[in-house]
């Protein structure tokens, strides 16, 4: 299994691929710039193409995770073309760094007209993909439900890939967490999601998995992390997940909470213990 964590690029793309590394982790993710902000990164090209070597030879893989703004179904005209610019970037800089691809929240829209929303979303999508002809995706990521009810389902994700003029350049990330928080998994019906999701396409797409266990019970539309195995999903509906076929060709990635009393070191050697026990 490619596991790893959420890790920092303070010390550059090659530095978190070396951090993500000497924690343990096959697999990482990291903000390809500044999280809060969309403007857009003139990045150093030959330390990102060194991040892909080094995962190349120590077998890591990565993805990178767009900023907090970025919201693909706003209705807000600058701020639009503000997102297209920074996707394109972040596009670019996974590409560099030989990352799967770029994690995207499915968009939130504030209006009466929720169909408008998706159509939004889609138009965005695909004024972005048709300039992009990289090898990194746009990962479309299922939401909690706490700022609205967009994103929470399979269906959805899999109808906005369908609807976009290139199909081939979209994939999924599966948190974990947000399936909880949404009431979209329960924790004890994984195996009938599983089996619906794989009716619907949805898994054979999925490239990238965010592994977060939830403070909050199911359906509570919170998204609160918690540790793997300490929150209300638990350790064995984790167990029962982690066992999916579909995970052993994707990167997992911890986005939980590390102490110095319990690392992200410590949490993937337990996920790994969780699996194979």
């Amino acid at each position: 299994m490619y596991i790893g964590s959420h890790v920092s690029i303070r010390g550059g793309y090659l530095g978190a691929a070396k951090t993500a590394y000497a924690l343990g982790g096959t697999a990482f993710q990291y903000f390809p710039k500044n999280p809060r902000s969309l403007a857009v990164k003139s990045f150093d090209r030959r330390d990102a193409e060194a991040c892909a070597r080094f995962c190349e030879r120590n077998g890591l893989l990565s993805i990178a995770h767009t900023p907090y703004p970025t919201n693909i179904a706003t209705a807000d005209a600058q701020l639009r073309q503000a997102t297209k610019r920074s996707l394109i970037n972040d596009l670019e800089i996974a590409d560099a760094c030989g990352s799967v691809g770029i994690v995207v929240h499915f968009g939130h829209y504030k209006g009466p007209d929720v169909l408008q929303g998706y159509k939004t979303m889609i138009l965005l999508l695909n004024e972005v993909l048709e300039r992009w002809d990289g090898n990194a995706l746009l990962l479309l990521e299922n939401l909690s439900g706490e700022k609205g009810r967009m994103g929470v389902t399979l269906e959805e994700q899999v109808q906005i890939r369908k609807l976009a003029d290139r199909p081939d350049k979209i994939g999924f990330c599966f948190d974990t967490c947000h399936a909880f928080a949404s009431g979209l998994w329960t924790g004890e019906n994984w195996d009938e999601l599983k089996a619906r999701g794989d009716e619907l396409g949805y898994f054979e797409h999925v490239k990238a998995v965010h592994l977060n266990d939830s403070l909050f019970p199911a359906g509570s539309f919170r998204d609160r992390h918690a540790n793997v195995g300490k929150g209300c999903i638990g350790a064995e509906n984790i167990r029962r997940f982690l066992r999916s076929p579909f995970i052993e060709r994707v990167p997992v990635v911890l986005e939980t909470p590390a102490t110095a009393a319990y690392t992200h070191q410590d949490e993937v050697r337990y996920v790994r213990k969780l699996v194979n026990e």
